[in-house]
């Protein structure tokens, strides 16, 4: 019988937070207009955890198709 959260969800979650606080700091939350590249950019960047503070820096270039007139 398995009560309390696993040690591996509890690594996962404190992952994601260091994830949030490294977007924090570059600035990725600031700003009203948000497109695909930057939502890329932040969701990279917190996926990728704590290796954003060894050197990582993920980056999201998308081009999405225009709207045909």
């Amino acid at each position: 019988m398995r009560r309390g959260p696993s040690i591996l969800g509890i690594i996962l979650v404190i992952w994601l937070v260091i994830g949030a606080i490294a977007a924090g700091q570059r600035g990725y939350y600031k700003g009203d207009d948000t497109n695909c590249a930057e939502a890329g950019t932040i969701l990279v960047t917190i996926v990728a955890g704590p290796l954003n503070y060894i050197g990582a820096n993920p980056k999201v270039d998308c081009d999405l198709p225009e709207p045909s007139k």
